[in-house]
């Protein structure tokens, strides 16, 4: 068993050592509760509980019992056999009654059992990824689809969790190898680290193609970070022009106070939707006018500030007002502007506005949503590449390696093949990073943190 230099356990030791027990299915009573454990003495735990082993994968109806032999209760149990497994382990499973007596009883009797305590928060996650099951980008997959709250984010996350990104950054990796290979044969039977030309091109030939390949990946920007996190859309506008109606219109609940005075909104207030599949945070900010309040100059920066980061920004004036449009601030926000007349139940006729809506009554908030969810798809779709780079260090990673790779092409045959084959591998290092072959340690403990217990 090994130990660190302050004479604890390693955490790889520490969780291989045991077996760990949680439930997997959210707390409160519910028609059925999923226990699971995992680990060296599964197989003994199963049958000291649930009798005799079934067919590894194969469910069967049996009665727990407890440290006397009392019934505990009915349940379905499964058992898998390493390395079949979630984990890579043995791995049991007991579906028993949701009351929190029941879960209670059966926590109490694994609790019991030799070498069993409860997992951490992501173990068996964790303990998935050190046995070989999945690699860090599948987990982080894992993880978005547990938190996915729209059909974007889930698509996205399976398509991680299965492998899709994992396979092409795995394909970066295995050609920046072959190049390697070519220099490693190339100094091999060289007198000196020179590399000869025609070892030389077909190596800028694989790399131009691998250049090409990580760009495209890089041109979709944060693109798979907004899925992950959600679109910004900021209602900006003048005092009055709909903004907190129009929110809670969106919102389907009365979110934000609407009243005739002028200025009632002071401070940023904040709704997560579900808009065409996609997961969007829509802003209702202060009315944008000069005043001598400091409060409400105060709503206003932070109005003006908020608008840097957003997405869309919809501008709201009020049929029959005179049209002021968008300040310059707001115009000089990278976020494109969707003008917006609302209000129109208020006249007789329709206003010229690109999109004219009544908040109130519901007229237009068709049209409305229908292009907002137009302008956010357009924003985030991903579909035309397969390689989703879904968190900050994922792109991080592809612009280290896209770097070396560019040095590398920029090397002339006078560089030598040394450090030429370096930046290489230091490009491979830096996609490894992403799969986690590479340099994992340090964001394990905060990716599998974020697990619920049971998972």
């Amino acid at each position: 068993m090994a130990f660190t230099e302050s004479g604890f356990m390693s955490k790889s030791d520490r969780f291989g050592s045991d077996t760990i027990y949680a439930p997997a299915t959210a707390p409160g009573r519910a028609g059925v509760s999923i226990l699971r454990f995992s680990g060296p003495n599964a197989r003994f735990g199963f049958e000291t509980i649930a009798g005799a082993l079934p067919e590894p994968g194969r469910a069967v109806l049996r009665l727990l019992r407890s440290v006397d032999g009392a019934v505990i209760d009915q349940a379905l149990c499964l058992y898998f056999a390493a390395p079949k497994s979630f984990t890579g382990e043995d791995v049991g499973e007991f579906q028993i009654h949701g009351s929190p007596a029941v879960l209670k009883s059966c926590l109490d009797r694994l609790a019991a059992l030799p070498g069993f305590r409860l997992a951490e928060p992501g173990e068996f996650a964790r303990r998935a990824f050190e046995n070989g099951q999945m690699d860090l980008a599948s987990v982080e997959g894992l993880a978005d689809l547990i938190e996915a709250e729209t059909e974007a984010q889930r698509r996205q996350a399976l398509r991680q969790m299965m492998g899709g990104l994992s396979r092409e950054v795995d394909q970066w990796r295995q050609a920046l190898i072959e190049v390697l290979a070519l220099f490693d044969a190339a100094l091999d039977f060289a007198d000196e680290a020179d590399v000869d030309s025609d070892v030389l091109m077909r190596a800028k030939v694989l790399l131009r193609a691998l250049y090409e390949q990580m760009t495209v990946a890089l041109s979709y920007g944060d693109r798979g970070e907004r899925i992950r996190e959600g679109a910004v859309v900021l209602l900006a506008g003048p005092p009055n022009a709909g903004k907190s109606t129009l929110l809670n219109a969106l919102a389907r609940r009365e979110v934000a106070i609407v009243s005739e005075i002028p200025g009632t909104t002071r401070d940023l207030i904040e709704v997560r939707l579900d808009l065409g599949g996609y997961p969007v945070t829509v802003i209702d900010s202060a009315g944008m006018r000069e005043s001598a309040d400091p409060i409400e100059k105060e709503g206003v920066r932070r109005s003006l500030e908020r608008a840097e980061s957003a997405d869309l920004i919809l501008w709201l004036e009020a049929a029959g007002d005179e049209r002021i449009g968008p300040p310059m601030p707001l115009r000089e926000a990278e976020a494109e502007i969707l003008e917006i007349v609302t209000q129109i139940d208020r006249l007789s006729g329709h206003s010229d506005g690109a999109v004219s809506i009544s908040a109130q009554t519901g007229e237009g908030m068709e049209t409305l949503i229908t292009r907002l969810s137009a302008e956010i798809a357009k924003r985030f779709e991903t579909s035309a590449v397969s390689a989703v780079l879904s968190r900050a260090r994922h792109r991080e990673a592809v612009l280290e390696a896209v770097d070396f790779v560019d040095r590398a092409l920029r090397s002339g045959q006078e560089s030598g093949a040394e450090l030429i084959a370096e930046d290489i591998r230091l490009a491979a290092r830096a996609i490894g990073r992403i799969t986690g072959h590479i340099g994992a340690e340090d964001i394990l403990d905060q990716l599998f943190s974020s697990f619920c217990i049971g998972k």
